[in-house]
């Protein structure tokens, strides 16, 4: 009798296809355009919508190629995005190289599943920077991009708080959630800086305005706030208005580069130092120093490399320089601690908060699902992917010690080496 060959629906060729290539084991279920599955059973589906999808991933077989297709809407998950993400991440750091891959061997599949053809167009809502890297004109472009998405769009992901980085979890008990979270770091940065009313408090990179708007409205002080997105400083204008603190608080378009306005009797640096980068992180150090007054502090609230994978995904950029923060650099703590000591300042306390972040984008990440389509409306369908993709990576990296995010406390001594500081951290710990 003739054996019977059994018929191969689409997903299993793709299964194959993409283990062939990879050369590791699928870790999700497969689901194809035609409607057919294949793959483990309990695991989340990953949908492939377009074939266009595969071709990507061909050219790009890592976490760009993935993350092309997915802002495209050619692939989605269907399941648990955090466990989607999870398994996917373990085998995207393992891709190999397709020049080690014999092509001869899946040549009949990729002609029989359609997929053979030109690398596509990335997504528009790639953004490739031009000019000098870190040079005030291409900084501009990096800031805009991030940051001049819409003011409504932000609000829907960062809430009413409208402050964007690290949350400070301080309960667990019910009707504790991200505002009050948010508002606890505010008034722990301002603890920690020590500000009393008259001071003079520096914002570098005052985002919306929220630190500004807290410090002088609970602490009295007069502030300074720079950014360079304008979209940013409209907000902030606005909310300095409606709050009656325009005597107190100023909100500029400025680069860090041209500051004349000290001394200062405090400096925050919340968020900001990521995209400053590594290169010119020592004169952004030194910038702030001179910018100090003798007994000043500085709070410097910054993300982390912690550690990296023990191999790299052959590509040229990575999903978070080419869509979400061109030109970002991550250090670890000690680096950015020595060019902080190297500047002039004396370190005095380092507080890590990488738990923290986990769960501060997890809210994020609910909170534009919860209003997806006004999120899509306000920007696009793909823009929306990207910062849903970009925030539950990103709660992943943070929860399993990839990154972390640390505040550093320094201060500029007095001649005679005097610092003002507390003798103990209870003027400021919680």
């Amino acid at each position: 009798m003739p054996t019977t060959i059994p018929h191969l629906n689409t997903a299993t060729r793709l299964k194959d296809l993409l283990e062939s290539l990879l050369q590791a084991p699928m870790p999700v279920r497969l689901r194809a355009w035609d409607g057919s599955e294949a793959g483990p059973a309990d695991a989340p589906v990953l949908i492939i919508r377009n074939k266009r999808a595969l071709r990507r991933i061909i050219w790009q077989p890592n976490e760009l190629g993935l993350a092309r297709a997915y802002v495209s809407g050619e692939i989605d998950v269907d399941g648990d995005l955090y466990e989607a993400l999870t398994r996917l991440a373990a085998l995207i750091w393992r891709a190999p190289d397709l020049r080690d891959v014999p092509i001869r061997s899946v040549f009949g599949d990729l002609v029989r599943l359609g997929v053979l053809g030109t690398q596509p167009k990335p997504p528009i809502e790639e953004m490739v920077v031009t000019g000098s890297r870190h040079s005030k004109r291409r900084d501009r472009q990096a800031i805009s991009h991030h940051y001049d998405v819409g003011n409504d769009f932000y609000r829907i992901v960062l809430g009413p708080s409208m402050v964007y980085s690290c949350a400070y979890w301080t309960s667990d008990e019910p009707g504790y959630g991200l505002a009050d979270a948010q508002r606890d770091k505010l008034d722990l940065i301002c603890r920690k800086l020590g500000l009393e009313p008259g001071m003079r408090l520096l914002d570098v990179g005052c985002g919306w305005g929220s630190l500004a708007i807290h410090a002088a409205r609970d602490y009295g002080v007069r502030v300074l706030g720079i950014t360079l997105s304008t979209e940013q400083a409209e907000y902030a204008r606005k909310q300095v208005a409606e709050a009656g603190l325009t005597e107190q608080v100023e909100i500029r378009v400025q680069d860090y580069r041209d500051l004349d306005d000290g001394p200062f009797d405090a400096i925050s640096s919340v968020g900001m130092a990521e995209h400053v980068g590594t290169g010119p992180y020592r004169d952004y150090a030194q910038i702030l120093y001179s910018q100090l007054k003798p007994g000043g502090r500085l709070l410097n609230h910054q993300i982390a490399r912690l550690r990296l994978p023990e191999k790299q995904p052959h590509q040229q950029r990575s999903f978070i320089d080419a869509y979400v923060f061109p030109d970002g650099e991550l250090a670890p703590i000690g680096t950015t601690v020595t060019l902080l000591e190297e500047a002039g300042f004396e370190v005095r306390d380092v507080h890590a908060l990488r738990e923290h972040y986990g769960r501060t984008l997890r809210a994020w990440v609910a909170n534009l699902e919860a209003d997806w389509a006004e999120a899509v409306h306000l920007t696009s369908d793909g823009r929306a992917r990207v910062w849903r993709l970009y925030m539950a990576a990103s709660a992943l990296a943070f929860e399993q010690a990839r990154i972390g995010v640390n505040q550093v406390l320094a201060v500029k001594e007095h001649r005679d080496g005097t610092s003002d500081m507390p003798a103990t951290r209870s003027a400021y710990s919680v």
